[in-house]
């Protein structure tokens, strides 16, 4: 028998929750999840801003799915930049035992070279 290789993935795949980030407008929030069993897919989904039932629907509709797709049920994990709304939604959240979490925009790493000044005279008008 032949030894397989494992091939390492850029996005764990083996989940034990499903993963939503929030990103708040005051008309619309866009809520972006990465669920066990859907692979690397990540899915998108809009909500009326303030809609905290269509939210919490939305949220249900997530841990319905991945329950089909493994017969498993998986807590959420929310993450959100603190700012617009980011408190009152984050209290509320828990209030319906979803672990959640704000953070602070200038601590979420990003790519260095998209930070960085240019320095030629291109897109400088």
């Amino acid at each position: 028998m032949e030894p397989t290789s494992i091939q390492p993935t850029a996005v764990r795949t083996d989940l034990g929750a499903i993963f939503v980030s929030l990103e708040l407008s005051r008309s619309t929030w866009l809520v972006t999840s990465l669920s066990p069993g859907s692979g690397e897919k990540m899915s998108k989904h809009v909500v009326d801003g303030g809609n905290v039932a269509e939210l919490l629907d939305r949220f249900e509709q997530l841990q319905q799915k991945a329950r089909l797709r493994t017969g498993k049920s998986f807590p959420i994990v929310k993450i959100q930049e603190a700012g617009l709304d980011g408190f009152w939604i984050h209290r509320v959240l828990e209030a319906n035992g979803i672990e959640s979490y704000v953070v602070d925009a200038a601590s979420i790493a990003t790519s260095r070279r998209r930070r960085r000044a240019k320095t030629d005279k291109i897109g400088r008008l």
